[in-house]
């Protein structure tokens, strides 16, 4: 008999827990399109990601401490589920579930053409297809294999920015001489000051920023697995944060003291630039290899948490296809779910026989990361409704809870659509805007005549 019934699990690991969350969040968006967001904004990116990663911190706090009031249910979905009614947490489910999905698509897509840089004859859709059958090998054989491949993806990526932050500080330190004069920290100010799109770039930089810690919430679909969840979850919401704070602005200051803002290349890594300014011809490659880990990192992390939505949406249902996906495989891990997640990205390798270019799922993308803002959103309406029913039945608080209830919610909520009516000033964000809700509403629909 298999442990079908007996639940996830429990051998992800601090340091499992830790770099999944936070490679999830460090991918190309900062490797290859930092230089983008760095000219939108300027200097200012900077204070765009630190107010952009507190807020972060607030929902993972509201999350955590909805996670560690019951350690028996699946995934933050359920409580979702548990306190907004059955249809929001439908609606919740199946959109992270398509998110990470079309995130995937993207990626696998990415995968192939970061092959072909280093093998130009290479069909790409053979790269992408690989690494879907590999990456689904090892999620079905055992979680703790999925936990120790993240590790190590997420590792190269932050041996790859400490590298960055490293090599700024001794460039400004030495005023080593770049092509466009001398690395030094006046170079954050003295073309236009911290502000040179004056407020408007400023404000249409959170946009970008704010897709850039997506996969934060990861913490919330890890927690059924990990080893000891009452000390690996506070502390690895209350580390991760910090961490990318750091990460992300570190690599920022140390890409804009060494390069003046306006003369980092919008096409090209920024990293590119600063590692071959200090001599390594192969920077490039470097830099390639990088954003291929991040593609395969975002891919894996996919395969784990679509292949865990689709169990927790489908738990205690009675349909065929339900219980089909509510089953746990002898080494207690959703292996339909996670074949069936893997099926569905690999059309996007199949796609590939049809179309070369991936405009479609750029759009398809932004379609994707606009819907987080729901999610997310939902984490936060879900944990004032939580608190008010603790209150309500006198029940006490844990030690792990949000400081400063219920402002530092309304807070999150009031940031989230500060979010969304940014993305109303930009053609394609507003696109990507009205097709998540027409997402939404589908998603409803089915809901009330599926009578959920």
């Amino acid at each position: 008999m298999n442990k079908e019934n007996k639940g996830y699990a429990r051998n992800l690991k601090s340091r499992h827990i830790q770099l999944i969350a936070l490679g999830g969040t460090i991918g190309t968006g900062l490797f290859l399109g930092s230089g983008k967001s760095i000219h939108l904004a300027g200097p200012s990116i900077v204070l765009a990601y630190c107010i952009t990663g507190l807020i972060c911190f607030f929902l993972m706090r509201a999350m955590g401490e909805l996670l560690l009031s019951d350690l028996n249910t699946h995934s933050f979905i359920d409580f979702i589920t548990k306190y907004l009614g059955e249809k929001i947490g439908f609606i919740a489910g199946w959109t992270y579930w398509i998110c990470w999905i079309t995130i995937a698509m993207a990626d696998v897509t990415a995968t192939g053409l970061y092959i072909e840089y280093w093998f130009p004859n290479i069909p790409q859709w053979v790269p992408g297809l690989v690494a879907v059958v590999v990456l689904l090998s090892l999620n079905l054989v055992t979680v703790g294999l999925f936990g120790e491949t993240e590790f190590w993806f997420s590792l190269i990526k932050i041996i790859a920015i400490i590298a960055l932050i490293v090599s700024g500080i001794a460039m400004v330190i030495v005023s080593y001489k770049t092509p466009v004069g001398h690395a030094t920290l006046g170079n954050l100010y003295s073309y236009g000051g911290l502000f040179p799109k004056g407020l408007k770039g400023f404000l249409l930089s959170f946009q970008m920023v704010t897709f850039g810690f997506i996969g934060i919430e990861m913490v919330g679909i890890t927690a059924s697995e990990a080893e000891n969840p009452k000390k690996v979850i506070p502390k690895a919401i209350n580390e991760i944060p910090l961490r990318i704070i750091i990460f992300y602005v570190g690599s920022l200051l140390a890409i804009m003291s060494i390069y003046p803002w306006n003369s980092i290349s919008i096409n090209e890594s920024p990293f590119v630039q600063v590692f071959q300014n200090i001599g390594i011809t192969f920077a490039a490659g470097i830099i390639n290899f990088v954003v291929l880990t991040a593609a395969l990192s975002a891919t894996n992390s996919a395969l784990f948490s679509t292949g865990r939505m689709l169990f927790s949406l489908n738990w205690g249902k009675k349909g065929k296809f339900a219980k089909k996906m509510s089953t746990l495989s002898r080494q207690q891990v959703p292996a339909n779910g996670l074949i069936f997640s893997a099926i569905i990205i690999a059309i996007a390798v199949l796609a590939n026989f049809v179309v070369s270019n991936t405009s479609l799922f750029t759009f398809v993308s932004s379609v994707a990361t606009t819907c987080f803002l729901f999610i997310w959103g939902a984490i936060v309406v879900c944990h004032l409704e939580f608190k008010k029913q603790q209150k309500k039945q006198n029940i006490p608080e844990g030690e792990f809870k949000l400081h400063f209830h219920p402002w530092t919610d309304y807070l999150v909520l009031a940031f989230l659509i500060f979010v969304g009516v940014i993305m109303c000033l930009e053609k394609t964000t507003l696109f990507a805007l009205i097709a998540a809700i027409a997402w939404f509403v589908m998603l409803y629909m089915i809901s009330s005549i599926k009578g959920k």
